[in-house]
């Protein structure tokens, strides 16, 4: 369900702004989602499991505020992030 370190650091290499960036919104709405679509993979197997599903309600949650307070502050970069991620909106 969670993602492994090495995976974590290949997605703030990909998202980074800089090289020492490893909190920028690009990096969290990253990481968010490979964490999204892992726990969806786990849910369409174990469909009961409901403490998951909250979790992931709540990290889709987040990742919605990350990606407004991208928008708002920078468009460019929201756009950016979302064509890289192949997210809708």
């Amino acid at each position: 369900m969670s993602i492994t370190a090495e995976r974590k650091q290949e997605l703030i290499k990909e998202y980074a702004v800089n090289d020492t960036d490893t909190g920028s919104p690009e990096v969290q709405v990253a990481v968010l989602s490979e964490r999204i679509t892992n726990l969806t993979e786990h849910l369409k197997i174990h469909g009961k499991d409901f403490h998951s599903r909250r979790g992931l309600l709540m990290m889709v949650g987040q990742r919605r505020r990350l990606l407004d307070y991208l928008r708002k502050k920078e468009v460019k970069r929201y756009e950016d992030v979302i064509k890289r991620l192949g997210l809708r909106r």
